[in-house]
């Protein structure tokens, strides 16, 4: 039984055959667990394509091609080393080997609002170890990122839609202002998942997704994904993945590529849901602010309609955020109130979750710049699962019924 060519599936169908192979021994359907860290050579130096587990991994390998064939990417196992997607052991260490690229005294222009843990690795360990500088511009200023520009300036990294405030960078526009620059264009595609968009279709260099959410979806894993359609910069990951060592193991990766089976039905549900949630938030009395990218009072919503889709349709995503009529006690009795949604960090699991970005994610951001980005003690943020909707909404309104 042979694969079908990727360019001719759709994404729903890539999510559960893209860069898998039957196994040729025993007809198994999915790729076995391979937990060996060595392999067998025949002659010094001769080898079936694998020698050691950090450097080569069969279950790793299907991961790897099959996040690269759901965001597009045209580098495949035929190019071997190069494949152009790259699985490391999270998100976080996904970023910083993609750091690792850099030279000393590179300027690296990111997004002013990211997730916690992406903002401490910049400002607190690369900014110091690595000797990189750092400007944090709002992306969806064009003019904004064009000033920020300096000679100096490799790589350009932005989260669309943003953790937590939801804001959604136009990233045709961000690959145009790069231009003629030797500037890697970096996203961070997390919170869309290729499901809703594709950076590299948009002109981006390399797509980052921690696989911990929305890929792997079961809260059961922790992984990070890098994906580049560019042979090149496919070299230079593999090499330092190979070198830093941060690589997903074997079960992991099990894992993750049993979770992205089912990613676009679970997408799916996840932003009607939030559509459903958000609008009920958007009405109650209890909410001062609501924001969604689906939401056509969107700061961003002419570019999340225009970017971001769902079998043709427009999507939201399954996060929300929300500003509450009430101070920090009022907002601690909100999220304690829960039945069903679990107080919890992450997101993007089947079950909803929900969190204090101020007290939980992002309490590593300055409080500064807290305040200058809207994270305040009454601001909370929602991940939406695919559990039934009516009683996620009598759930929410419990929680609201508390404030």
């Amino acid at each position: 039984m042979s694969t079908p060519k990727h360019q001719d599936l759709h994404t729903e169908t890539l999510a559960v055959h893209g860069g898998q192979h039957v196994c040729p021994t025993t007809g198994a359907v999915m790729p076995p667990v391979y937990l060996s860290s060595t392999y067998a050579q025949s002659s010094p130096g001769v080898h079936q394509g694998y020698e050691y587990s950090r450097s080569h991994n069969p279950t790793r390998y299907a991961l790897e091609r099959c996040i690269a064939r759901l965001e597009g990417s045209a580098l495949t196992e035929d190019q071997d080393p190069s494949f152009g997607g790259f699985a490391f052991s999270s998100g976080m260490a996904a970023t910083a080997s993609l750091l690792e690229t850099l030279d000393t005294g590179d300027h690296v222009i990111a997004m002013d609002d990211l997730y916690g843990g992406t903002h401490r690795l910049f400002q607190q360990v690369a900014k110091r170890s690595r000797g990189l500088t750092f400007s944090f511009v709002d992306m969806t200023d064009i003019d904004a990122v064009q000033a920020a520009i300096t000679p100096r300036t490799r790589l350009l990294w932005v989260e669309t839609p943003t953790n937590p405030m939801l804001k959604v960078s136009d990233l045709g526009a961000l690959a145009q202002a790069r231009s003629g620059r030797d500037i890697i264009l970096a996203c961070d595609n997390t919170f869309a998942t290729p499901m809703l968009q594709r950076p590299l279709e948009h002109g981006f260099d390399v797509v980052m997704h921690s696989g911990t959410k929305y890929i792997g979806g079961h809260s059961d894993v922790v992984c990070g994904l890098l994906v580049t359609a560019n042979t090149e910069m496919a070299q230079r990951i593999r090499f330092h993945q190979n070198a830093v060592g941060s690589v997903l193991g074997p079960f992991d990766s099990y894992l993750a590529l049993r979770g992205v089976k089912t990613l676009a039905l679970r997408m799916a549900r996840h932003c009607d849901s939030a559509m459903e949630l958000a609008k009920m938030l958007e009405a109650s009395p209890k909410v001062q602010e609501v924001i969604y990218p689906g939401l056509g009072n969107h700061p961003q919503a002419e570019v999340a309609q225009r970017q971001m889709q769902l079998n043709s349709m427009h999507a939201g995503g399954g996060m929300i955020t929300a500003t509450l009529d009430t101070d920090e006690a009022g907002s601690r009795r909100f999220l304690e109130a829960f039945e069903i949604f679990s107080l919890a960090e992450s997101l993007g699991g089947v079950e909803s979750l929900v969190e204090h970005p101020a007290i939980m994610t992002h309490a590593s951001v300055p409080i500064a710049d807290r305040a200058a980005l809207g994270i305040s003690d009454n601001l909370i943020r929602l991940s939406v699962g695919i559990e039934a909707l009516v009683d996620l909404k009598a759930d929410l309104q419990r929680a609201l019924d508390a404030v």
